[in-house]
């Protein structure tokens, strides 16, 4: 029999295909008759449109079409509020989207115009560049706090205010809390504005077949079937009418999820006008200004303590940069406000935040979606804290956390999935101790004075957090076995890297006694699986993943009664593993799990009452609300006292993640993320001018 597959670290099912360039990225889509898209792009950040003039552009040769808001019709309207705002008390919320088109006035730097359909992208780039736009450039809201004033010009007329959202969360008396601590640290603390810069970026593809009367569209999204769902009910189609195909994409981290980009919404209308499939691959210039950005927060925060270092309240004041709509709600501002309290027990806790607008490109979920904003905030002021009370920094964090029996913890706030800011499970203390231990936290100050007599400049950080996982609503697998004795996995999330092939497959392998190769998982293809949320949040696995073992337990037990009747012996007699079913104690007799897909699929002969044919089923899992994981990080780097350049000489990672599906994939999806998280911290910042 076979070993136990999961959380073994089995290499990767889909890297076969990726490394002999043998996967389908949008771009590879390469249709007969196939048109190319260029968009004609606001140079201002703010300004009215007074015209637009695309004559010479539709005169060049080449050029199919050259389409403005004008052409939409009916068709032209704002996108739709993606994720509302929660239900908080006294919240206040300006709903803003954006529209496939500008017709009147330009609200961000880069916002498309026209897009003009032509017979390659070079011709369609050349023809953008004849559309004459007649800009009144408008003074730009750029900066956060000249936004909140009454007095700054409005990014939405219309509202007479630039604020989007303002909402308070509090818990016990802070008030009450600082008048009596022995110590409180304030603070302002500045989060830069951050681009997510995938290797590939964002692509569409749309095929009209009228003869079918299905559009088909293939697209760089992580959330497949809300786009399916929109884009059907935008163009008056049904949803079987729609088929959406993420394919593999190169690199998410949040902006891809947002579906109702203008590109997506006017490719699948113009292919159908156009009865020819149009393709548009955003090129990287673009991809700056056309893809939403993430940061772009200033907090004033408080922290009071008693001269032991125990935590008596946090005060948290901040504005956040929403960018020129706010299609995602609150998502990323709540995310601050929520994952700031980290893996402390904060008994008074009170934070407001102001989301304005501001000429700058949309602001959506990106790489921890606002927590890290949060995680920033609460550990400096602990750095901080420890400093002036003279405390080790970490003991101050360890006298704070949150006592192992102290779970279920209820936050007493309301979280991005709507119910109570819960921590499920934890004990971070052990985190803490393995992350010390590892960057050799008890000799460093040792070895930091001996550099520093040297003349090399050493630092130690340290950072614990928790971090919300796995929300809903909802996801879905159907898990059958084939007659050739594989078996195939669907599901409605995309993959943009994370191993869903090998992962999803291990989880299946254990369950249907296959083996992980013999397992071909299909995601993000509406048609072949038909409900689903997407894949962000860190939530694959953890709901995905879920929905996944919950079918693969049905079909197991399928496998069972059906191995069960060919043997005529009782299904606890029965060994599954190996591609086949064995009886116990018995060499030789077993049956291929091929075999028995056909025999529960009869060609012929009745089939008995209340039974179902095949080997398949089909399952969902919903949590009640999202999961929590924890972890700290420590890092030792080197400051040059001249350049203020940096070299990291060691980085640890302690993550309690739970379950461990495959162990190799976990370790380069923590890898991928620090690189990440480096590269936005110290070498990455988008600059903005005076006009945006």
């Amino acid at each position: 029999m076979s070993t136990r597959s999961f959380g073994q670290p089995i290499k990767r099912n889909e890297d076969a295909r990726l490394l002999r360039g043998k996967a389908l990225f949008v771009d590879d889509v390469e249709l007969p008759r196939l048109l190319h898209a260029a968009f004609v792009r606001s140079p201002y950040a703010h300004a009215r449109i007074r015209s637009i003039d695309t004559a010479a552009a539709r005169k060049l040769p080449g050029v199919i079409a050259v389409y403005t808001a004008a052409d939409l019709g009916d068709y032209w309207q704002p996108g739709p509020l993606l994720v509302p705002p929660p239900p908080i008390e006294g919240i206040t919320f300006n709903k803003r989207t954006q529209v496939p088109l500008v017709k009147d006035k330009v609200r961000h730097a880069g916002e498309p115009i026209a897009v003009v359909i032509a017979e390659d992208r070079y011709l369609a780039e050349d023809a953008a560049a004849e559309v004459v736009v007649d800009y009144e450039e408008l003074p730009a809201v750029v900066d956060l706090e000249k936004a909140r004033d009454a007095k700054s010009d409005f990014v939405h007329d219309d509202i007479k205010t630039n604020v989007a959202a303002h909402v308070r969360q509090a818990k016990g008396d802070y008030a009450k809390a600082a008048s009596g601590a022995a110590c409180v640290i304030k603070r302002r603390f500045l989060y830069d504005r951050g681009s997510s810069l995938p290797m590939e970026t964002r692509g569409v593809v749309a095929h009209w077949d009228a003869k079918a009367d299905k559009l088909t569209i293939w697209d760089t999204t992580q959330a497949p079937v809300f786009v399916r769902n929109g884009l059907a009910a935008m163009l008056g189609l049904s949803e079987h009418q729609v088929r959406v195909i993420a394919p593999f994409i190169g690199g998410g981290f949040g902006p891809k999820i947002m579906m109702f980009y203008p590109e997506e919404v006017i490719l699948p209308w113009a292919a159908i006008k156009l009865d020819r499939p149009i393709k548009w691959i955003e090129d990287r210039f673009e991809h700056f200004f056309a893809t939403t950005h993430e940061r772009g927060q200033l907090h004033d925060a408080e922290i009071a303590l008693t001269k032991d270092g125990r935590i008596l309240g946090v005060k948290d004041v901040f504005l956040h940069d929403t960018g020129a709509y706010d299609p995602y709600g609150l998502t990323v501002p709540i995310n601050s406000q929520c994952t700031l309290l980290g893996p402390y027990h904060i008994p008074n806790y009170d934070s407001t935040f102001t989301a304005l607008f501001t000429n700058k490109p949309i602001v959506t979920p990106y790489r921890g979606a606002g927590r890290q904003h949060g995680v920033f905030v609460i550990e400096r002021l602990l750095d901080i804290a420890a400093r002036e009370l003279k405390i080790d920094r970490a003991e101050i964090r360890r006298i704070n956390f949150i006592p192992p029996d102290a779970f279920p913890y209820k936050n007493n706030i309301i979280y991005q999935d709507f119910t109570e800011l819960t921590y499920d499970s934890g004990n971070y203390g052990p985190i803490l101790d393995k992350a010390l231990a590892a960057i050799g936290y008890a000799a460093f100050r040792a070895e930091q004075a001996r550099q520093r007599a040297a003349g090399r400049h050493l630092g130690l950080g340290i950072v614990a957090y928790v971090e919300g996982t796995g929300i809903g609503p909802y996801e879905g697998a159907k898990v059958q076995v084939q007659a050739s004795g594989k078996v195939t996995v669907a599901t409605g999330i995309g993959t943009q890297g994370q191993g869903h092939y090998t992962s999803f497959a291990q989880i299946v392998a254990d369950q249907v006694g296959a083996n992980v190769t013999d397992i071909e998982v299909v995601t993000g293809d509406t048609d072949r699986f038909y409900w689903g949320a997407g894949t962000f949040a860190s939530r694959g696995a953890v709901v995905a993943g879920n929905a996944v073992n919950e079918a693969a337990k049905v079909v197991r037990q399928k496998i069972l009664r059906t191995a069960a009747e060919h043997f005529e012996c009782a299904e606890a007699d029965l060994v599954i593993g190996d591609g086949k079913v064995s009886v116990a104690g018995v060499p030789g007799k077993s049956v291929a799990l091929g075999v028995l897909a056909n025999q529960a699929n009869p060609m012929r002969g009745a089939v008995k009452p209340g039974t179902e044919p095949g080997l398949e089923a089909t399952s969902y899992f919903g949590p009640e609300m999202g999961a929590t994981a924890a972890g700290v990080h420590a890092m030792i780097v080197e400051v040059d006292p001249e350049t203020l350049m940096i070299e990291i000489k060691d980085y640890v990672v302690v993550h309690d993640c739970g379950t461990v599906i495959n162990p190799m994939i976990l370790a380069g999806q923590i890898h991928g993320g620090v690189a990440q998280g480096i590269g936005n911290a110290f070498y990455e910042q988008l600059v903005f001018d005076d006009q945006g």
